[in-house]
């Protein structure tokens, strides 16, 4: 009777332990309590004597299956890879066995629970990708972590035409800027960050449906004072002896017709692809402050602040489901500190008054930045994520870096990782360690190959057929300069040994 007794028990255990209690059931470790090991003979001999335990066991199943069946409608299949969507086993098991743990400890089945699973399940790496490249705002830097995301992942990137180093700015974006689209030598891009005039359905044409926008900005008073000492041989400052005499003598100085000169003025704004030419005094500059916010959020979907790059990086790592590794950096195109100025606060509200549209849109971004933190990661988070990053940055550099840090350009060693010098300010480069195994070698120099020489190994690598032609042309092009000049040289020793030709 006491053997009966247990046996009855042990059933009704199965019964509320659904199947997974059932296979642990039947293992040597939980048969011990019988004389003989329990056989799906004598199982459904018990199950036939108990009527109402197989009832109860055939309603466990039941609910089992709703379960996860519920559980199965709350994927987004917009996040899943693309193809149909199979539930084998692999998939379905392990969510099931989750939801009914949370069962079997009498832990309620709440959204919340539902909702982590299924975000863990969901969150895969974004591969479409348009990163609005701002001006002075350290985008070359995120420039490199894309440029390196995609190559190691062999990405296509939309790069522009004829290996030019930007996407024809400063004129507005068209598709066809893009090197392969008018061919069609290229069926999918993947990756488009290079410098362009922002037009959303420019851009649409050549990205896919689900690609991700993303830009960055900074303060405009800083913003400002790196533009001054980076552009100053546009036509708007070339005369001006300093920041303040610009702003002071606008009118004799700036022309907004005059190409180039948009960098003197709501940079931000431009480059977004809105009108810049806007005055804090006109009439409608706050009509026309809420259109640029709204048509910009409209547009894109994350905005980073520069001042908090950091923390922007472990926003960016969330919103596109990157590792930490994948948005480690070194500082890129970063000035030498004898070429910083600092901006006095008389001369920053005098920019905040110049580039008053710059000014609103970036009060507001950095607001809503934070509002994105809140809601992505919260506060106490990200600082635990932020020192991850450093700490992992920290790394890099010993190991990859013989000074551990940047130096003047006088002092880089190899030149095919010189940065471009441009303007009146001096751009940082780094030395490479030499005594890395080469592997680790070709992952610490991508970390810090400037950003033309970057664009052009990656043009090289997507496209080698058009090199190899622009090569052939260049070399046909010299071989007639050659030619021309010999003749012109014959020419000229003939006529001073007075010969004639016929």
């Amino acid at each position: 009777m006491q053997q009966h007794s247990d046996r009855r028990h042990k059933v009704v255990g199965l019964s509320r332990s659904c199947l997974w209690d059932l296979q642990e059931m039947l293992t040597p470790q939980r048969r011990g309590f019988l004389d003989q090991p329990l056989s799906p003979h004598s199982l459904c001999k018990t199950l036939c004597r108990n009527h109402h335990l197989f009832w109860m066991l055939i309603i466990s199943l039941v609910v089992c299956v709703a379960i996860q069946t519920l559980v199965a409608r709350q994927i987004r299949y917009d996040e899943l890879p693309k193809g149909k969507f199979t539930a084998g086993s692999g998939y379905m098991f392990p969510l099931l066995r989750n939801v009914w743990a949370g069962l079997h400890d009498q832990s309620p089945l709440t959204r919340k629970n539902i909702t982590r699973v299924d975000t863990e399940r969901k969150c895969l790496p974004k591969s479409h990708i348009v990163f609005l490249k701002t001006h002075k705002t350290a985008s070359s830097t995120i420039l490199n972590i894309l440029y390196r995301f995609g190559e190691s992942r062999n990405l296509t990137f939309a790069l522009p035409l004829n290996k030019q180093k930007q996407l024809f700015y400063p004129h507005f974006f068209a598709s066809h800027f893009v090197e392969g689209v008018s061919s069609r030598k290229v069926k999918e891009f993947h990756i488009m960050c290079n410098h362009m005039r922002f037009r959303k359905a420019e851009v649409a044409k050549v990205m896919p449906a689900d690609t991700f926008y993303f830009s960055i900005m900074r303060n405009p008073v800083a913003m400002m004072e790196s533009i001054f000492i980076y552009y100053k041989s546009i036509p708007a400052f070339c005369k001006t002896k300093s920041l303040d005499d610009f702003l002071d003598n606008r009118p004799p100085s700036y022309n907004s017709s005059i190409l180039f000169n948009n960098y003197a003025h709501n940079i931000l704004s431009f480059d977004f692809g809105f009108d810049n030419d806007v005055s804090i005094d006109a009439e409608d500059f706050e009509a026309r402050t809420n259109r640029t916010i709204a048509g910009i959020e409209q547009d894109f979907h994350l905005i980073l602040i520069s001042e908090y790059f950091d923390e922007s990086m472990i926003l960016l790592k969330h919103s596109l489901c990157w590792s930490l590794e994948d948005v480690a950096s070194f500082k890129m195109n970063s000035r030498n500190e004898r070429t910083r100025h600092q901006v006095l606060p008389s001369t920053a509200e005098k920019i905040k008054r110049w580039n008053a549209l710059d000014w609103r849109i970036y009060v507001h971004f950095n607001r809503t930045f934070w509002n994105k933190v809140d809601s992505l990661i919260a506060r106490e988070q990200i600082k635990v994520e932020v020192a991850q990053l450093k700490r992992l940055q920290a790394q890099l550099a010993k190991t990859c870096l013989i000074d551990g840090g940047s130096v003047d350009p006088r002092q880089v060693k190899k030149t095919r990782l010189m940065p471009f010098q441009y303007g009146a300010a001096v751009i940082q480069g780094y030395n490479l360690n030499p005594h890395i195994d080469a592997q680790t070698k070709t992952k610490c120099e991508r970390l810090i190959t400037p950003e033309l020489q970057h664009t052009d190994i990656l043009y090289n690598k997507q496209f080698p057929e058009l090199v190899a032609k622009h090569r052939r042309a260049r070399a046909a092009i010299q071989s007639q300069h050659s030619e021309i000049g010999e003749w012109a040289g014959n020419l000229l020793k003939r006529k001073a040994q007075g010969t004639q030709f016929i």
